[in-house]
């Protein structure tokens, strides 16, 4: 038989034994928001649970039952298969730990694959997260890389993040570059998805003496900060990153892939066009229809980005550590070396390389 098990004993055999979280729930469902590392095996597809959903409202629990029945025996075959398929002991859930799960569970079971129920669904896991969120405290110091537009923060945080270092990639977990072109290439999440992302990357990093964060502002995306954070970054130790333009603009160039997405680029463009004087802007939209990117580019980031930046860092308080760096390789050794010398305590190989995973995680979602 299953074993029902709550959301802190999800989290505790996740720690100690190799366990594989199964969102049942539609694929739709899957895609809105699950638990982080879960892989889909649809119980219905969205078609279906629609149409059991109906039934259920219209004409009864017994009606949708048995509907839900004609479904899933037409492809039960298939459905082992997908749980064979998995290795390691399973722990399924859908919204609420109802008929799904438990007919999930109850079939997986009786196919003699070990298997655990989620008590309370993706809905209990929301509920822990948001709990947690609001009750959190930050324990130690923030390290906060800031930057001017296309410096490579992001790639450089991934880097450290692959030495070891305790880095939480907030531009990852929103799938978002936190600037009016930040969406190009990419499918943000959303609010749920980002909050779940960021407190078990928090959570895993507890024990660190410091993480490192990059300068955004509360609002990236789609994705709002938590005010914990915020007030982290503003008053954590601030490492500033210098780097020549034309290293900047094909870092942009490299990351936003114009040549494929210059319909979003010139969308981009137009909401920000007002703010950038006349002439300029009339000298970038020109590049920007003649695929002239270098030259687009360079004159955003002097004309709009480097001001801004100028301006928003000009309010810290304090002395930032200055890294004048070649490119991100550069930068990389340098600011590791300044995380070196400011907790020498700390070894990198002490940390899990959690953050790739994550990053990764969120980027195939």
């Amino acid at each position: 038989m299953f074993q029902d098990i709550t959301i802190e004993e999800l989290l505790e055999l996740r720690k100690s034994k190799q366990l594989a979280l199964v969102d049942v729930r539609s694929p739709g469902e899957f895609a809105d928001s699950t638990i982080p590392g879960s892989v889909n095996v649809p119980f219905f597809d969205d078609e279906e649970r629609a149409d059991v959903g109906t039934l259920y409202t219209r004409v009864g629990v017994k009606a949708a039952k048995q509907r839900g029945l004609e479904i899933i025996s037409r492809k039960l075959p298939l459905f082992i298969r997908q749980f064979e398929e998995i290795e390691g002991r399973k722990a399924v859930f859908c919204w609420r730990g109802g008929m799904r799960s438990k007919s999930s569970a109850t079939v997986i079971d009786l196919m003699g694959m070990p298997v655990y129920r989620l008590v309370g669904g993706v809905r209990a896991y929301r509920k822990w997260v948001v709990d947690q969120l609001a009750n959190f405290e930050l324990q130690q110091p923030c390290v906060v890389l800031n930057g001017n537009t296309g410096t490579g923060k992001t790639k450089i945080l991934q880097k450290l993040a692959a030495m070891g270092y305790p880095v939480v990639d907030l531009e990852a977990m929103a799938m978002h570059r936190g600037s009016i072109f930040g969406q190009i290439g990419l499918t943000p999440n959303n609010q749920k998805t980002f909050d779940s992302l960021i407190i078990e990357q928090l959570l895993q990093y507890r024990d660190a003496p410091f993480i490192m964060i990059e300068a955004e502002s509360k609002r990236v995306g789609k994705v709002v900060l938590p005010d914990f954070l915020v007030e982290a970054k503003e008053q954590g130790i601030q490492i500033c990153l210098d780097m020549p333009v034309a290293t900047r603009t094909q870092h942009i160039i490299e990351d936003y892939q114009p040549d494929s997405h210059k319909e979003e680029c010139m969308q981009s463009f137009a909401r920000i066009r007002s703010k950038i004087h006349t002439p300029i802007a009339s000298e970038i939209d020109e590049a920007l229809q003649a695929n002239r990117w270098e030259q687009a580019v360079t004159l955003l980031l002097e004309h709009y980005y480097d001001p801004r930046y100028e301006f928003a860092f000009s309010k810290h308080t304090g002395e930032p550590v200055l890294v004048h760096a070649e490119n991100v390789d550069d930068a990389v050794g340098q600011i590791a070396a300044i995380l070196d010398r400011s907790f020498p305590d700390f070894s990198p190989s002490t940390v899990s390389n959690t953050e790739a995973a994550a990053y990764n995680e969120s980027k195939d979602r």
